[in-house]
């Protein structure tokens, strides 16, 4: 299925990039960082499946689907859940919530082929996909001239700057690295942290206790944002 991505959060398209390059069965042809400018290329040319974001300047994801006159098959990518029942009404094949992980993204994929072509076998993970690795409880990160070991145990926060990120751990330092804040996510929300904030991922486990919309841990207040905050109590079970 030959598809593009369109997003203006270029994380996302990053990630979203990557997760493609995954599965055999997709072609990335193009990506696009607004919906203006893919209009023109989707209705000149033959493409099966759009990853569109819906909250864009100028021009939303909901806005570029009753613009374009042909029609492929759509997945929305978003990080706010409120269009949800808009986006089904279009006809999505699904919708997906950001952060997006992997399993979800396949599961969505395969649907899409099915749709395309019910009488194919979904053939969806490339066989160069390495196999998991053995759990661990530690990351490399690349700081300065070296590659630092950092004990998962130890992170108290990680705060996302433009181009970096700081690692704030117990010793009461940070690191400083070029690295996502989407990918750190991604590495590590299953190892009990949880992003409550578009600048902010926290360790769980160094919550000392939760203020209207902040968490203090250690002695740093942080911000829980609306988009977060709901997935973030979930976690937590409050």
């Amino acid at each position: 299925m030959k598809c593009v991505i369109i997003d203006d959060e270029p994380l996302a398209v990053e990630l979203l990039e990557d997760f493609v390059k995954k599965v055999d069965s997709l072609e990335l042809v193009n990506t696009f960082n607004n919906a203006i400018d893919a209009v023109s290329f989707i209705n000149q040319n033959n493409i099966d499946l759009i990853f569109l974001d819906i909250q864009m300047p100028h021009f939303s994801g909901i806005e570029f689907i009753n613009t374009i006159e042909k029609k492929p098959l759509v997945i929305f990518t978003t990080a706010y859940s409120d269009y949800a029942v808009e986006g089904f009404n279009l006809g999505a094949v699904d919708y997906l919530v950001k952060p997006i992980p992997f399993h979800r993204f396949l599961k969505s994929v395969v649907r899409a082929q099915q749709i395309n072509n019910p009488a194919a076998p979904v053939q969806a993970v490339s066989e160069n996909v390495p196999a998991p690795e053995v759990e661990q409880d530690f990351m490399f990160v690349r700081a300065e001239y070296e590659n630092v070991k950092m004990n998962f145990s130890d992170i108290l926060f990680i705060e996302g700057l433009k181009d970096y990120v700081k690692i704030y751990t117990t010793d009461n330092k940070f690191t400083l690295t070029l690295i996502s804040l989407i990918k750190l996510e991604n590495l590590l929300s299953n190892k009990g942290f949880s992003r409550i904030h578009r600048s902010y991922i926290i360790n769980i486990k160094h919550v000392k206790s939760i203020q209207k919309n902040k968490v203090l841990i250690s002695d740093k207040r942080i911000p829980i944002s609306e988009s977060y905050k709901n997935a973030f109590f979930e976690k937590i079970n409050l």
